[in-house]
C-alpha cells in the first residue's frame, strides 16, 4: 500500500516543481532576451532496508531554450539585438563576466554604458564603455560603437564585446549566462542590429497549455494519495475486526 502512496508523492512534488519552472517561464513571456527554461527528472534508487525497490524523482535542470526570440524594431539608438549564436558580454554585481542576449542599454550619469534592467556595466573588447555627455551615438553592425557630440565628427568609443559559446552556457541565480570553462573570448564575426530588440523565445500560450496539464497530473497525483490513504484506513478495520 504504501508504494502507491510513495510513487504518487513523488510525482507529486515533481509536478510542483515543473509548475514553479512553467510559473517563471510566463513571467518572462515579455522580458528582452530572455531564454525559456527547461526541466526533466530522473529515477533515483532509495538506499536502506525495505526499500530496495523504491525509487525517486529528482530535479535535473537540462538547460535552456536555445531557439532565438522574436525580433522588435524599436528605433532607439543603445537598442541592439545579437545575431545568430551571439551574446553580449556584461559584469555581473559579483564581479565575473556574464553573458545576455537582452540588448537594451543605457548610458550612467558619469556617460558608463550599462544594461537597462540591473545597471550593469556592458563589457566592451577594450574594457567598459564610456560615453560623452550629450552624444549622439550609434552602434554598427559589428559591434563599434561611435559618438558624434554636437559640432564634432563621430568618433568609436569602443566596441561590444560579443562572443560565440561553443557549448551550451549555464544559467545563474542571477537570470545571467555564464560559460563553464571561464570567460569566452571576442568573437569578430559575430553581428547585431541597432534600433531592435530580441523579444523572449517562452510561448505564452504553449506555456499555459503546460500549466493547465500540470495542475491535472497534480490532482490526479494527489487523488491517487487519498485513495490509498482510504484502502490502507479499511484494511486496517477489517483486519481489527478478524
Amino acid at each position: 500500500m504504501d508504494r502507491r502512496i510513495y510513487l504518487s508523492m513523488s510525482g507529486a512534488k515533481a509536478t510542483m516543481q515543473r509548475q514553479d519552472v512553467l510559473a517563471n517561464n510566463l513571467a518572462n513571456v515579455s522580458t528582452a532576451g530572455f531564454r525559456e527554461e527547461l526541466q526533466a527528472f530522473r529515477a533515483v534508487p532509495v538506499r536502506g532496508d525495505g526499500a530496495t525497490t523504491r525509487a525517486y524523482a529528482l530535479e535535473t535542470t537540462t538547460g535552456y531554450n536555445p531557439a532565438p526570440g522574436q525580433v522588435m524594431a524599436t528605433g532607439r539608438a543603445l537598442d541592439v539585438a545579437a545575431q545568430g549564436n551571439a551574446w553580449f558580454a556584461v559584469q555581473a554585481l559579483d564581479g565575473t563576466e556574464a553573458y545576455t542576449r537582452a540588448g537594451g542599454f543605457e548610458t550612467t550619469a558619469d556617460g558608463t554604458l550599462v544594461t537597462r534592467s540591473g545597471g550593469l556595466p556592458v563589457i566592451g573588447e577594450g574594457g567598459p564603455i564610456s560615453i560623452p555627455a550629450n552624444a549622439e551615438v550609434t552602434i554598427g553592425d559589428d559591434g563599434t560603437v561611435a559618438a558624434k557630440v554636437p559640432g564634432g565628427a563621430s568618433t568609436a568609443v569602443g566596441r561590444l564585446k560579443l562572443v560565440v559559446p561553443e557549448a551550451a552556457l549555464k544559467r545563474g541565480d542571477d537570470g545571467l549566462f555564464r560559460a563553464e570553462g571561464g570567460d569566452l573570448a571576442a568573437e569578430p564575426t559575430a553581428r547585431v542590429t541597432q534600433g531592435a530588440l530580441e523579444g523572449s523565445n517562452v510561448s505564452a500560450v504553449g506555456t499555459m497549455v503546460a500549466m493547465i496539464a500540470a495542475a491535472r497530473q497534480f490532482e490526479a497525483q494527489t487523488k491517487a494519495m487519498q485513495t490509498a490513504e482510504k484502502d490502507e484506513q479499511q484494511a486496517q478495520q477489517l483486519l481489527s475486526m478478524n
